[in-house]
């Protein structure tokens, strides 16, 4: 866990100005280490975790300048090379690097999931975007069926987005 630190001050760095960008990659960082810790994943794959939470979304800025789209297709081919190179400043070893990259390059592809890292970085970014997209309570069930697996995932989920809350919320606007 020694570089979580200073990755997350990093990619704060990277970001600077863009307080909306920060505060995401924060929040689903702050889910995806709960989630990990619940699901008493290893040191190493909390580690991998943590960095890709952190990391995940670093394509966007390249992916506006090029693209001028920050869809997740751009920001999976322009997100690993900014990372590694981040990480390699940071003499991160060789297969956190790899595994990260792995991550940000797939994180919007769900059937490439392979591991709990890759599931819980994807149920972390989901249970922040809910909020900032301002999904319904329809789109938040179907996900809820179709890609959360941990059960601390889940439990979350059903914590800060019952149903009955979420309709009630849309009721009155």
């Amino acid at each position: 866990m020694k570089f979580v630190t200073q990755v997350m001050l990093d990619m704060i760095a990277y970001y600077s100005g863009d307080a909306r960008r920060i505060s995401h990659f924060l929040k689903v960082h702050s889910y995806a280490r709960l989630i990990g810790e619940l699901e008493r994943l290893d040191n190493d794959t909390q580690e991998f975790l943590e960095i890709a939470a952190l990391t995940h979304d670093i394509g966007i800025l390249n992916s506006e300048l090029k693209y001028k789209s920050s869809a997740g297709q751009y920001q999976q081919i322009e997100g690993p090379p900014e990372a590694r190179e981040l990480l390699r400043r940071l003499i991160v070893p060789d297969a956190l690097i790899e595994r990260v990259c792995f991550l940000i390059a797939n994180h919007h592809n769900y059937a490439a999931i392979d591991g709990p890292d890759f599931q819980i970085l994807v149920e972390a970014d989901f249970l922040v975007n809910a909020e900032e997209e301002k999904m319904s309570p329809d789109a938040i069930e179907s996900v809820r069926e179709q890609l959360f697996k941990t059960e601390s995932g889940l439990k979350l989920l059903s914590t800060i987005y019952p149903r009955q809350f979420i309709e009630a919320l849309y009721s009155h606007n």
